[in-house]
């Protein structure tokens, strides 16, 4: 019995001893996988908040293959591929992670956007939603939707949106725009709140306002409709106000205006809306209104004599509308017929003699071209700036007039005080250049023109600026 208890322990500590054998080697193997894993995480961590996020995404994704159970290591190494701008690698990682944080399904959302992936986003946004109730994915669906002009289905998600957070301006102005076009009573209220939010965007939010209680005033929700519609183009939402002409003409199909605007909305976006304004003549050939809309769409093809013939017909069915008679002019002068041109812009004038707009058009026709700038030019811009004495725009039409008739010192002192009270006011930069450039200030000018030049992002006078450096600083 003694001697097969021996034989049994002997047994027993020869498999303990192959045991402690195979856990040695084991640990051998692994133990530096394990360190040299957790150590790339910690790198990674340190990357990333060095905001080397290219690095912190390749450190991530060696830590998950040394450490395969810890798949969460993909969404961080998505989240910094996203951070990076690398976008395809971050979708790559993220649908490689079993689940997402909130976070997560938002830079996932985000980086199929940036991808052009519009339908793959919009099911990250919606399966995020299912797990968490996240202001940051209802703003993502709400792009979606507004990319597809969706505005019902935007205007849910901006609502969904501000429950979880209800101090951004930005979405207040952007449901009050949406419900302008889907339920204008509604409107009033997320407009003023982004107006006291963010006082920057009150001028569009007043021009807004004042659309709303025009429009209730109108006979019947078809103008009602076309009232809001001109709102939304005259701050520059175009998709918005097309939606508004639109549903104006499905109210009433013979609502020739509405048909006019919706013409002049499409060809905002780069649409062709002749169709729209052929419609618009065919119910009402005398409608000064849509005469001008036509004008407006022959201008933009660069046909000139159809533009003239347009604002005739506008300016003969209401001639009391000095807008006519400045369009006239623009036409006459685009046709080269300057004589025709100059009693157009002082008819203007004439018709709205307190209005500082047509004494400056009047001033800037003469200074550009030269015409009777002592005569009418000068004393036009001048009087456009009693009447408006803070309007850049007067300011600047009055330094032109005074360069143009070359009083160089005083049209120096004008148009650099414009520059100072309004920096982003371009044309007097262009103008003071001009200036400098006339008294020999090479320096002072070709700083203006490369200030113009550098941080016009409209590209508007960025080209006069290009040009004027091209022809005197080759």
């Amino acid at each position: 019995m003694a001697h097969a208890r021996i034989i049994a322990d002997a047994m027993s500590n020869k498999k303990w001893f192959h045991l402690l054998i195979i856990t040695v080697l084991l640990a051998a193997v692994f133990l530096p996988i394990l360190f040299t894993g957790y150590s790339t995480i910690d790198r990674a961590e340190a990357e990333f908040a060095a905001k080397n996020y290219s690095s912190a995404a390749q450190q991530y994704q060696q830590a998950v293959r040394l450490l395969p159970w810890r798949s969460d290591l993909w969404e961080k190494a998505g989240i910094s591929a996203f951070a990076n701008g690398n976008f395809s690698d971050a979708i790559n990682f993220l649908i490689r992670a079993p689940k997402l944080s909130e976070q997560g399904w938002v830079v996932l959302g985000h980086s199929c956007v940036n991808t052009n992936d519009l339908p793959s986003a919009l099911r990250a946004y919606q399966q995020g939603l299912q797990f968490y109730d996240s202001a940051y994915l209802y703003a993502g669906l709400a792009f979606i939707f507004r990319e597809q002009k969706d505005w019902l289905a935007e205007s849910d998600a901006l609502k969904n949106q501000l429950r979880l957070d209800i101090s951004d301006a930005y979405t207040h102005y952007r449901l009050g725009l949406l419900l302008t076009v889907l339920e204008p009573e509604q409107a009033f209220s997320e407009l003023m709140l982004a107006s006291a939010l963010n006082p920057e965007i009150d001028s569009a939010v007043q021009t807004l306002r004042a659309a709303l209680n025009l429009s209730t005033i109108q006979p019947d929700e078809s103008q009602q409709m076309l009232t809001i519609g001109r709102g939304l183009g005259l701050v520059q939402e175009w998709d918005l106000s097309i939606a508004a002409f639109e549903k104006a003409t499905q109210i009433n199909a013979e609502n020739a205006e509405a048909w006019a605007w919706l013409g002049e909305a499409k060809q905002q976006i780069g649409q062709d809306g002749s169709v729209d304004l052929d419609l618009a003549l065919s119910l009402d050939h005398t409608s000064a209104v849509i005469r001008a809309l036509r004008a407006l769409h022959w201008n933009r093809q660069e046909k000139y004599d159809q533009m003239l013939a347009e604002y005739l017909l506008a300016a003969s069915y209401d001639p009391a509308n000095p807008a006519w008679q400045a369009s006239l002019g623009d036409a006459y002068f685009k046709l080269g017929d300057l004589a025709s041109a100059l009693p157009a812009y002082q008819r203007a004038t004439e018709l709205a003699p307190n209005e500082a707009t047509y004494w400056r058009l009047l001033a800037v026709f003469c200074a550009e071209n030269g015409i009777c700038v002592e005569d009418v030019g000068l004393p036009a811009a001048q009087k456009a700036v009693r009447l408006a004495p803070n309007n850049p725009f007067a300011l600047d039409a009055l330094g032109w007039s005074y360069l143009s008739s070359g009083r160089y010192a005083i049209a120096e002192q004008t148009l650099s005080d414009v520059v100072a009270r309004f920096p982003d006011h371009f044309p007097a930069h262009i103008h003071l250049a001009t200036t400098y450039l006339a008294q020999g200030k090479r320096a002072a000018a070709f700083n203006l023109l490369t200030y113009v030049r550098d941080a016009d992002q409209t590209g508007i006078h960025r080209e006069t600026a290009e040009k004027l450096l091209e022809k005197y600083f080759p």
